[in-house]
């Protein structure tokens, strides 16, 4: 069983996307970056906002691709080619229609559910989808043809403070998920309503 050990955030580059809810696997990475007293910074060679940190004393990469969301694989591939890292040493953040706004779930392997930058990363690793999922619920619009101009909008103040909240309760399950405690990790989050 490998351990995770890079964390990814999903979005969209540029100051039209950063306050949208498409971008909330951002908001986990920035807010993990500033727990541990780091900010993220250009990294060319892993097509993304990157930063190495220390979680409880286990170093962690952390990385926000800067490619559209549809081309999110070329940064995680970057990454882990360079550091010859398999996809199981991976959690991907990413926002999740299919759970309500406040909530946060983890998830490991599967498809994409139609999540753009998760069929490309699964693309770029060679099909792998045995990557960890933190899927950070956004809720639904209710209507497919909605969904577009819904995750590229941004929240309401109350929507964004419950969507805050379910990143910290994430951070807060992350040192039983790291040190491999999956079902722990899992049992902790998914009991925060």
């Amino acid at each position: 069983m490998t351990d995770i050990r890079v964390l990814v955030g999903l979005g969209n580059p540029g100051q039209q996307y950063e306050l949208t809810r498409h971008n909330a696997g951002v908001w986990f990475i920035e807010a993990l970056a500033g727990h541990c007293g780091t900010s993220l910074r250009p990294e060319k060679k892993f097509f993304g906002q990157y930063a190495k940190v220390s979680f409880q004393g286990i170093e962690l990469h952390l990385l926000v691709p800067t490619t559209y969301m549809n081309r999110s694989g070329q940064a995680v591939a970057a990454l882990a080619n360079f550091f010859k890292l398999p996809p199981e040493a991976f959690l991907v953040a990413h926002d999740e229609l299919d759970i309500p706004t406040g909530q946060a779930r983890l998830k490991q392997g599967g498809g994409h559910g139609g999540h753009n930058g998760l069929r490309d990363i699964i693309s770029a690793t060679g099909n792998n989808a045995g990557f960890m999922r933190l899927r950070l619920g956004i809720d639904h619009p209710g209507q497919a043809k909605l969904v577009t101009n819904y995750v590229l909008s941004a929240p309401g103040k109350a929507e964004r403070q419950a969507i805050d909240a379910a990143i910290d309760a994430a951070i807060d399950s992350l040192p039983a998920l790291l040190s491999g405690d999956k079902a722990r990790a899992m049992n902790h989050l998914h009991s925060v309503k």
